[in-house]
Protein backbone atom coordinates (compact mmCIF):
# COMPACT_ATOMS: atom_id res chain seq x y z
CA UNK A 1 0.00 0.00 0.00
CA UNK A 2 1.43 3.31 -1.03
CA UNK A 3 1.64 6.24 1.73
CA UNK A 4 2.79 9.39 1.36
CA UNK A 5 3.39 10.92 5.38
CA UNK A 6 4.07 14.48 5.64
CA UNK A 7 4.88 15.68 9.31
CA UNK A 8 7.08 19.08 10.81
CA UNK A 9 4.62 21.64 10.28
CA UNK A 10 2.87 24.08 12.86
CA UNK A 11 3.04 27.33 14.06
CA UNK A 12 6.64 29.87 13.85
CA UNK A 13 7.04 33.35 13.57
CA UNK A 14 7.97 35.33 10.41
CA UNK A 15 11.56 35.11 9.96
CA UNK A 16 11.52 31.69 11.33
CA UNK A 17 12.37 28.10 9.98
CA UNK A 18 10.50 24.73 10.18
CA UNK A 19 11.96 21.51 8.33
CA UNK A 20 9.28 19.46 6.83
CA UNK A 21 9.41 15.72 6.59
CA UNK A 22 7.37 13.12 3.60
CA UNK A 23 7.84 9.60 4.52
CA UNK A 24 6.91 7.58 1.62
CA UNK A 25 6.35 3.88 1.02
CA UNK A 26 5.07 1.29 -0.63
CA UNK A 27 6.53 1.98 -3.98
CA UNK A 28 10.34 2.17 -5.62
CA UNK A 29 11.27 5.90 -4.05
CA UNK A 30 14.16 6.37 -5.80
CA UNK A 31 12.49 5.91 -9.33
CA UNK A 32 10.02 8.88 -8.56
CA UNK A 33 10.56 12.46 -8.51
CA UNK A 34 9.32 14.22 -5.32
CA UNK A 35 7.34 17.56 -5.02
CA UNK A 36 6.16 19.67 -2.64
CA UNK A 37 3.28 21.77 -3.21
CA UNK A 38 1.16 24.21 -1.08
CA UNK A 39 -2.55 25.61 -0.64
CA UNK A 40 -3.20 28.64 1.63
CA UNK A 41 -6.90 29.33 2.21
CA UNK A 42 -8.77 30.42 -0.40
CA UNK A 43 -6.14 30.03 -3.39
CA UNK A 44 -5.05 26.88 -5.78
CA UNK A 45 -2.46 24.13 -4.77
CA UNK A 46 0.45 25.86 -6.05
CA UNK A 47 4.23 23.60 -6.49
CA UNK A 48 6.70 25.12 -4.78
CA UNK A 49 9.58 22.36 -5.45
CA UNK A 50 10.76 19.63 -7.15
CA UNK A 51 13.59 17.29 -7.18
CA UNK A 52 14.20 14.38 -9.43
CA UNK A 53 14.68 10.81 -8.29
CA UNK A 54 18.46 10.52 -7.52
CA UNK A 55 18.56 13.98 -5.86
CA UNK A 56 20.77 15.68 -8.79
CA UNK A 57 18.27 18.61 -9.84
CA UNK A 58 15.68 20.88 -8.33
CA UNK A 59 13.60 23.39 -9.29
CA UNK A 60 11.94 25.79 -7.21
CA UNK A 61 8.90 28.27 -7.47
CA UNK A 62 10.59 32.00 -7.25
CA UNK A 63 8.22 32.94 -4.76
CA UNK A 64 10.60 30.31 -2.26
CA UNK A 65 13.66 30.68 -4.49
CA UNK A 66 16.92 31.37 -2.03
CA UNK A 67 14.51 30.53 0.65
CA UNK A 68 13.70 26.84 0.85
CA UNK A 69 15.41 24.01 0.15
CA UNK A 70 13.95 20.49 -1.01
CA UNK A 71 16.50 17.50 -0.30
CA UNK A 72 16.01 13.74 0.06
CA UNK A 73 17.21 10.80 1.20
CA UNK A 74 16.41 7.84 -0.62
CA UNK A 75 18.00 4.99 1.89
CA UNK A 76 15.63 6.27 4.26
CA UNK A 77 12.66 7.14 1.43
CA UNK A 78 12.38 10.62 2.88
CA UNK A 79 12.02 13.84 0.97
CA UNK A 80 12.46 17.04 3.38
CA UNK A 81 11.46 20.99 2.92
CA UNK A 82 13.78 23.18 4.53
CA UNK A 83 11.83 26.44 4.62
CA UNK A 84 13.94 29.57 6.38
CA UNK A 85 13.10 33.20 6.74
CA UNK A 86 9.65 32.23 6.57
CA UNK A 87 6.91 35.07 5.84
CA UNK A 88 2.94 35.24 6.68
CA UNK A 89 1.99 33.84 2.04
CA UNK A 90 3.93 31.17 3.32
CA UNK A 91 1.27 29.92 5.87
CA UNK A 92 -0.57 27.16 3.69
CA UNK A 93 -0.67 23.34 4.27
CA UNK A 94 1.87 21.40 2.71
CA UNK A 95 1.52 18.04 0.31
CA UNK A 96 4.34 15.28 -0.98
CA UNK A 97 3.60 14.26 -3.81
CA UNK A 98 5.81 11.60 -5.89
CA UNK A 99 5.35 11.14 -10.04
CA UNK A 100 7.13 9.53 -12.61
CA UNK A 101 6.93 9.24 -16.09
CA UNK A 102 4.08 6.31 -16.97
CA UNK A 103 2.69 5.76 -13.77
CA UNK A 104 0.43 6.74 -11.62
CA UNK A 105 0.85 9.70 -9.29
CA UNK A 106 0.82 9.52 -5.14
CA UNK A 107 -0.31 12.81 -2.86
CA UNK A 108 0.54 12.63 0.59
CA UNK A 109 -2.30 14.56 3.06
CA UNK A 110 -0.44 17.72 3.94
CA UNK A 111 1.00 19.29 6.90
CA UNK A 112 -0.14 22.52 8.28
CA UNK A 113 2.05 25.57 8.10
CA UNK A 114 1.15 28.61 9.95
CA UNK A 115 3.41 31.90 10.29
CA UNK A 116 2.05 34.02 12.50
CA UNK A 117 3.44 37.05 14.98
Amino acid sequence: QVQLVESGGGLVQPGGSLRLSCAASGFTFSMYAMRWYRQAPGKERELVATITGAGTVTNYADSVKGRFTISRDNPKNMVYLQMNSLKLEDTAVYYCKALAPGRRDYWGKGTLVTVSS
